[in-house]
């Protein structure tokens, strides 16, 4: 194998210890470069991983309280007062079977009041059965038990959040009287908080009570079949559309015993203000990381420019001994490459530290009632990095093709006199 020149002497310019008057300048551009690339790149990995994390943990609660996609009844208007579906083991084995679904089960949903001594609260019932999977609950259950559904008789138990408990003064073990409509008449439950939720997602905290789903269906009349609707959650997030257009087909000419059609829709399809908010924080992350990869470059085109100036005397010695533009602008590039590498070692050390940090002591806090989360969430995988590593590099290396053209600028007999 041959002797590569241009990489052999941009590792002697670039490594050199020489502390001679000649290298007084190459230094402190060399740590600016370097620092530049490293900010950079580290805010780029603390930005993608934060607004990453922040869309999984806040799509997962809404995914928590309502699953992947809904089934309810086509003639449902958009209030928590709802037209039930009749429930068939048949539907329920169709939904099984198809590909990428993980779990189904039903629910129901009631609006009422609570009414204590001297406060009053508007909630919304959401029942729930014995094939309800409880991980997302469990997860962030605070105080008292999980609400246990099992085939016995119906109990009054319920899951109240924080937020509710604070606002009307309940603890666990406590009781306190429900009313809701009923066509025209009244109902009243007596029901005992069990269990204390806490989501952080406040808007549906201060709404939802979870009780069993038999409840609702004695309140409104209902036959043990009927519900609300059926929640479906899925393997994949992304495959959702696909999933939704799939089962919306093959169940739009299918009825249930009662004469009733179903109505598929997904989660981002029953809350698109969450999901387009969501959706604008891409846009975001791409401004920082076009912005942060400008910065770094427009560092590096300097470094470059002022490293070739200074190595005005090499590059014309090089054209006497008849090297090409071409190979001078490789020794160069070369070392821009080193100089990109370093910065992108202490970028990636500062950015992952950061990221590490934040994830296990939550330093950065945010306000819930705004963001739904109480701390900057971080979601890193090695497949991002990589990603962000690979595109700034090859961004940065192709921001010095231009610069590099300097070299061809410079003639020898003017070079070998320059000072």
């Amino acid at each position: 194998m041959g002797l590569n020149l241009e990489f052999f002497l941009a590792k002697r310019i670039h490594f050199s210890k020489d502390k001679g008057e000649d290298r007084r300048v190459t230094p402190p551009v060399v740590r600016i470069a370097m620092a530049g690339i490293a900010i950079g790149l580290a805010v780029m990995i603390v930005s993608v991983a934060i607004v990453t994390g922040f869309k999984k943990e806040v799509r997962n609660k809404v995914i928590g309280f309502g699953t992947h996609i809904q089934l309810t009844n086509f003639d449902n208007n958009i209030s928590y007062e709802t037209i039930p579906l009749a429930i068939s083991d048949s539907l329920r084995n169709v939904l099984k079977n198809t590909n990428g679904i993980r779990h189904v089960e039903v629910f129901a949903t009631k609006p009422g009041i609570i009414k204590m001594e001297n406060d009053f609260q508007g909630i919304v019932l959401r029942g729930i059965g014995s094939d309800f999977d409880t991980t997302f609950l469990k997860k962030h259950l605070v105080e008292g038990l999980m609400l246990c559904v099992d085939a016995t008789a119906p109990n009054n138990d319920v899951l109240i959040s924080r937020s509710t408990a604070k606002m009307l003064h309940l603890a666990c073990d406590d009781s306190f009287l429900a009313y809701f409509v009923d066509g025209q008449d009244m109902r009243m439950r007596k029901l005992h908080v069990t269990g204390i939720y806490d989501t952080g997602f406040s808007d549906y905290d201060k709404l939802f009570v979870i009780c069993d789903i038999r409840q609702i269906r004695h309140i409104n009349g209902w036959d043990d079949d009927m519900a609300s609707g059926v929640g479906v959650i899925i393997n994949q997030y992304d495959d959702l559309d696909e999933l939704t257009d799939e089962l919306y087909f093959s169940l739009i000419d299918k009825k249930d015993r009662l004469g009733n059609t179903y109505y598929v829709r997904s989660i981002k399809e029953l809350n698109p203000m969450i999901f387009n908010w969501l959706g604008v924080l891409d846009s975001n992350v791409g401004v920082i990381l076009v912005l942060m990869i400008l910065v770094s470059g427009f560092t590096m085109i300097s470094g470059l420019l002022i490293i070739i100036l200074e190595r005005t005397n090499m590059i014309g010695v090089l054209k006497t001994l008849g090297e090409s533009n071409y190979s001078i602008r490789k020794i160069f590039l070369y070392i821009s490459f080193f100089l990109i590498m370093k910065g992108m070692f202490w970028g990636n050390v500062i950015g992952i530290s950061v990221c590490l940090l934040q994830s296990h002591f939550k330093w950065f806090k945010l306000d819930p009632a705004t963001y739904y989360l109480d701390a900057a969430p971080i979601d890193m995988n090695f497949a991002t990095l990589l990603i962000i590593n690979i595109g700034s590099l090859a961004v940065s290396m192709f921001m010095m093709i231009a610069p590099s053209f300097l070299i061809t600028k410079i003639e020898p007999a003017g070079s070998l006199r320059f000072e």
